[in-house]
């Protein structure tokens, strides 16, 4: 696994992208409220940004939760031709001067880390947004009408966690990883071919 203090200066922020409709909308709703409130709560503790994290941390949990639970929406990424389309895109994201240390491309959802470095001049926001089209593009020609020409592929925006240190990232490369795993998905494969992991070697 990738350590930060192998990577060059810049951000490394550990993101989700998720198909659209895949969390219900009440449950997605009450996660952000709760969010929302305990931010206010805490905003003038002298420690408000370890608590932000903390905040963070918890809404991810159980936002996480929602997706393995998949029940609602569609699962499209379990299908080999579509993860695959996914997992070349965000290898393909080292070509535009980002580094991806791992991820893991779920049936409904996708865990990975993506480090920005400083020089890097395309805004990681803008990258993603070009992903999703290019994805979402290659999805319909392969699931050829099975996704409504009206539906959205990918709900809009991504979660993004800022990581801070070395211990943090190995403790989510260990979360993405593992995930797929710990779901047992998909049950028809003995190992999902679909969660990367950077070669040590190849962050240094």
């Amino acid at each position: 696994m990738a350590d930060i203090a192998d990577l060059p200066p810049g951000e490394t922020l550990f993101i989700t992208l998720r198909l659209a409709g895949s969390v219900p909308m009440r449950a997605a709703r009450e996660l952000h409220q709760q969010r929302q409130a305990a931010q206010e709560a805490a905003r003038a503790a002298p420690d408000f940004p370890a608590i932000h994290r903390r905040i963070e941390k918890q809404f991810f949990v159980g936002f996480d939760a929602l997706l393995n639970a998949a029940t609602v929406g569609s699962v499209y990424l379990e299908k080999e031709k579509v993860a695959d389309v996914v997992a070349g895109e965000l290898l393909m994201l080292e070509e535009q001067g980002f580094m991806v240390p791992c991820f893991a491309v779920l049936p409904n959802h996708v865990h990975a880390v993506l480090h920005q470095p400083a020089s890097s001049n395309l805004s990681v926001h803008k990258a993603l947004e070009l992903l999703h089209q290019r994805t979402a593009a290659q999805a319909r020609r392969i699931l050829r009408g099975q996704l409504p020409a009206e539906a959205d592929f990918w709900q809009t925006g991504t979660y993004d966690y800022a990581i801070a240190d070395a211990a943090e990232l190995v403790q989510i490369q260990r979360y993405i990883l593992g995930h797929a795993a710990r779901l047992k998905i998909p049950e028809r494969y003995h190992d999902w071919p679909y969660v990367y992991s950077l070669p040590p070697s190849a962050s240094r």
